[in-house]
């Protein structure tokens, strides 16, 4: 399987690296948090090491390392707006329960 952008999503990613001025992609990956066991991490990054795996999606590179493949493999990254929230939105299928706030989830 592999990580996916909407175009929403990769319009976003490009207009944030383009503002950054650098970078080469955008790192996803997780980290343990919140009320359901992890939490989702998003950053931009100049760097990819050996162990990490690289998807190319609408030009772009989203790097995710080993440990985290593991529970967002086949995930898709959308970008929305709704009144006055917008942000990244993540389509994970492995996804078995979340918290109320949609903050954290388990596996």
């Amino acid at each position: 399987m592999a990580i996916t952008l909407t175009d929403a999503a990769a319009e976003r990613v490009k207009a944030f690296l383009d503002n950054r001025g650098k970078g080469i992609g955008l790192r996803l990956g997780i980290k343990t948090s919140g009320c359901s066991g992890m939490a989702y991490v998003l950053e931009f990054i100049d760097e990819i090491s050996e162990a990490d795996e690289v998807f190319e999606t609408h030009g772009l590179k989203i790097i995710v390392d080993a440990k985290s493949l593991l529970y967002i493999d086949g995930t898709e990254l959308d970008y929305g707006k709704e009144g006055l929230n917008e942000g990244f939105k993540f389509n994970n299928p492995n996804v078995k329960d979340q918290c109320g706030c949609g903050e954290s989830f388990t596996v």
